[in-house]
């Protein structure tokens, strides 16, 4: 059951909007319908959501904020920013496909880099709610051949398994015999070659991309489906995100306005590592990540109590104010030790992607690019916008990684 938040988290009414766009949001209405009960807002309470939260206000800064970043800071992308179940912002700056001149539009599909890892660790959780895995498991009672012991799903998740990145350890003769592996195959080689720790497992914080791979070849040997079945059945489809899928998926119909990546202009060709998954593969869209979020927020996967602890910070090791979850980032109060905002970056081969929230404040913050451009990170004046400039610490910007 939804609470009252997470309810207004559903309702999507736009502001500076064309026709066309408020048609389309009509039908974001009905976002999670297969696991809502609960009655929406009438207009009525809409309209004073809007005014308590200055909506109209809000939206004209956002836009100011992105004609700039698209003006004089290259950015090519779609946004959507809400908050408390109103969409303040909603829009899409330049081209899915730069050499043919071909628009973006609210349903350009982007490939998320990392922000896939929040869909594998959910994936992950859920497969431990159903009692299929404990989270104490060690990656050798699932993959028996793995050489490293003492590594647990745990640590997988929260990037403590001191495990060495596969983009940086395959070595050239590994690529040159397979120049596109797969999720097996970077298996296969790392109980072959045994490549050197960089620390031992559960020490400290070590981001590895090998630590997501890992996760969703178990999500496959412990759920009997390829991983983009899973994802599909377990996840997109409850949600409702039908232009979500994964980049191994062989549906041509799922093409349909999908991006290019794109550096300095430069159209990028198909990465050794594209193929690989879990770390990264999901393409999406800013309506089905406006989804997603309700959907991590609303009850409609996991339990509340599980959804606390991936939010839940897992490495202090060092002083700071960013830490990392089960698949989340988020930046903590440092005397609490509660996230203030929750959130998780994407970076690889041209895109670079977004979605930040504030649990108390309940807004959302999603960028999706296609065209490298590490603007789109530097949200300080977005915060601003949406939580008061006093409000919004120094630093927030450097703290993001």
């Amino acid at each position: 059951m939804f609470k009252t938040g997470i309810i207004l988290a559903l309702i999507v009414a736009f502001s500076c909007q064309n026709t066309a766009d408020q048609q389309h949001a009509v039908s974001l209405q009905n976002v999670l319908a297969d696991c809502v009960t609960d009655a929406t807002l009438t207009p009525e309470q809409i309209s004073k959501v809007r005014t308590k939260i200055r909506a109209d206000q809000k939206s004209a800064s956002l836009d100011s904020i992105f004609r700039r970043k698209f003006k004089l800071e290259r950015f090519n992308g779609n946004v959507l920013i809400a908050q408390q179940g109103v969409v303040l912002y909603r829009n899409s700056f330049g081209y899915a496909q730069m050499e043919h001149k071909d628009t973006l539009r609210s349903e350009s599909k982007f490939q998320l880099a990392s922000l896939s890892k929040t869909f594998t660790a959910v994936a992950v959780l859920k497969l431990y709610e159903e009692g299929k895995l404990k989270l104490d498991d060690s990656i050798q009672k699932f993959i028996p051949q793995f050489p490293y012991s003492g590594i647990q799903i745990k640590s997988l998740l929260s990037h403590r398994s001191g495990l060495p990145n596969y983009a940086y350890v395959l070595t050239d003769s590994v690529r040159k015999r397979n120049p596109y592996p797969c999720n097996d195959d970077i298996v296969r080689w790392y109980c072959a070659v045994k490549p050197k720790l960089y620390n031992t497992p559960n020490r400290n914080f070590s981001y590895s991309n090998t630590n997501y791979a890992l996760l969703a070849t178990i999500v496959e040997k412990v759920s009997g489906q390829k991983f983009e079945d899973y994802l599909r059945q377990s996840i997109f489809k409850p949600l409702g995100m039908k232009d979500t899928w994964l980049v191994t998926s062989h549906n041509d119909s799922l093409n349909l306005y999908r991006t290019t990546g794109y550096q300095y202009n430069r159209k990028l060709a198909k990465d050794n590592f594209d193929d690989v998954v879990g770390d990264k593969g999901v393409y999406s869209t800013m309506d089905d990540i406006l989804r997603w979020y309700a959907g991590l927020n609303g009850g409609c996967i996991l339990r509340p109590e599980t959804m606390k602890e991936a939010f839940t910070p897992r490495s202090f090791e060092r002083h700071g104010i960013k830490n990392y979850g089960y698949g989340f980032r988020m930046h903590v109060n440092e005397a609490t030790r509660e996230p203030k905002y929750v959130y998780h970056t994407g970076w690889w081969k041209g895109y670079n992607t977004l979605m930040w929230f504030s649990p108390k404040n309940k807004f959302v913050i999603i960028i999706l690019s296609n065209r490298y451009n590490r603007s789109i990170y530097q949200i300080k004046p977005i915060l601003e916008v949406l939580e008061g400039k006093s409000k919004v610490e120094e630093g927030i910007e450097e703290e993001m990684f």
